[in-house]
């Protein structure tokens, strides 16, 4: 059993940065990869980033150049720098991690914050 409590989100005008953070806790032993993904009104949810426990990072390539996902592994937290936002960039962003625990593998998704890039 995972839990994500994400934090971070807020009002932001274009050009502007915020960093996002979700912190797990529960019965893991070793967190595989963790990630972002967004979901706007009226989109489907889409993946921003992920990022492997030995730190391979994958990025959609609407974010390429201005956000970066890192990792916190003694932590367990992983963190989203957004920088340049965009007003396309509003929506709600979910964390999401996934691990195997030797016989299956799992996943589990925080509840969401929002970002809204206006000015």
């Amino acid at each position: 059993q995972a839990q994500l409590v994400e934090s971070g989100g807020g009002l932001v005008q274009p050009g502007g940065s915020l960093r996002l953070s979700c912190a797990v806790s529960g019965t893991i032993f070793s967190i595989d990869v963790m990630g972002w993904y967004r979901q706007a009104p009226g989109k489907q949810r889409e993946l921003v980033a992920t990022i492997t426990r030995a730190g391979t990072t994958n990025y959609a390539d609407s974010v390429k150049g201005r956000f970066t996902i890192s990792r916190d592994n003694a932590k367990n937290t992983v963190f989203l720098q957004m920088n340049s936002l965009k007003p396309e960039d509003t929506a709600v962003y979910y964390c999401n991690v996934g691990w195997w625990d030797g016989r299956k593998w799992n996943d589990a998704w925080g509840q969401g914050t929002q970002v809204t890039v206006s000015s």
